[in-house]
């Protein structure tokens, strides 16, 4: 009897002893927040110095077209594209827009 009491002691006492106390979230935001990379793949509808117009088609749903800016920072993968080039833009959000990081070149138009 005394064992199965020690037991059950020991028990509740590791068990206590593996929670961890609720510490409450930190919600205090700081003011580095860096812009979060997003990618978007489609058919290149334009292309510029300054610019580069990327439709999506999706079956069954509606087309999405997106304009992102071009700097001399946006770096070019597989070459330079062309219109009708598939292509996978990696771009960040910044205030003025859509700015492309890196342009992957899928597949040439033939």
């Amino acid at each position: 009897m005394v064992r199965f009491i020690l037991s059950g002691l020991l028990i509740a006492l590791l068990s206590s002893s593996a929670t961890r106390p609720g510490y409450p979230q930190d919600t205090v935001q700081t003011g580095n927040t860096q812009a979060k990379d997003q990618f978007f793949t489609g058919t290149i509808m334009a292309i510029d110095e300054q610019s580069l117009t990327v439709n999506r088609m999706v079956l069954g749903k509606n087309s999405s077209t997106r304009t992102f800016a071009v700097t001399t920072e946006t770096r070019f993968e597989g070459g330079m594209p062309k219109v009708r080039s598939q292509v996978t833009v990696r771009y960040v959000t910044t205030d003025e827009g859509d700015r492309a990081v890196n342009v992957i070149l899928r597949r040439s138009p033939k």
